[in-house]
């Protein structure tokens, strides 16, 4: 099972998910989106919960309001920080976790430290607990299919982009072309280049 949460307190909203257990953790971290963002209860056992961002956004882009939602999301979900405050979420882009051969079912790593961010949270914020669960779906989707799906459309986007970029291409050549012929015509007709009788040395007016 996966929890769908909506993150409005932004417009457009964004949407939060999370596993119902390791081993559905364990589904999500294997098909979740590149654009996802993964936040963890730092050094302590938790859900593992995923931010969709909109495409082109990084981790600089994730509005306060959204992160504070999905932090507090992530201490609500387990068991010790959500009874501790002053607790620590690290974070970090779906590309950036590392699962090898030898880690648990859910376990993953890093593959750049310097890509984790860390959030201080003092305590938990009933308010944005409670409106957030509010939200809540409980769903059984076909997250390889739905990853499928996303490449699917992400390689159109690619073929698309690059034929308008061949196309722009063809009609800058195009353009080009077209103007060095008129350059070319422009100087054929001036003045000086044109030659007429007297410039073949025949001063005479009469014709045959």
């Amino acid at each position: 099972m996966v929890f769908y949460f909506k993150s409005s307190v932004v417009s457009p909203p964004y949407d939060i998910y999370v596993g119902e257990d390791k081993h559905e953790n364990e589904e999500l971290l294997k098909w979740a989106f590149p654009e996802d963002v993964w936040f963890h209860v730092d050094k302590l056992s938790s859900a593992h919960v995923y931010l969709r961002l909109k495409p082109g956004e990084t981790l600089d882009d994730i509005p306060e309001a959204v992160l504070t939602d999905c932090v507090q999301l992530v201490k609500a979900n387990s068991i010790q920080g959500n009874k501790s405050n002053n607790i620590d979420v690290v974070y970090t882009m779906f590309d950036n976790l590392k699962k090898t051969a030898g880690m648990d079912v859910g376990q993953v790593g890093f593959h750049k430290q310097k890509e984790v961010r860390k959030v201080f949270v003092e305590k938990r914020i009933n308010e944005i607990v409670n409106r957030l669960n509010k939200t809540k779906v409980e769903t059984k989707p076909d997250l390889r299919a739905l990853r499928e799906e996303r490449d699917r459309k992400e390689r159109e986007k690619v073929k698309e982009q690059d034929r308008m970029r061949r196309k722009a291409e063809r009609e800058a050549a195009a353009a080009r072309e077209e103007e060095a012929e008129k350059r070319s015509y422009s100087n054929y007709m001036k003045t000086e280049n044109m030659s007429t009788n007297l410039d073949a040395g025949n001063d005479s007016d009469d014709f045959m």
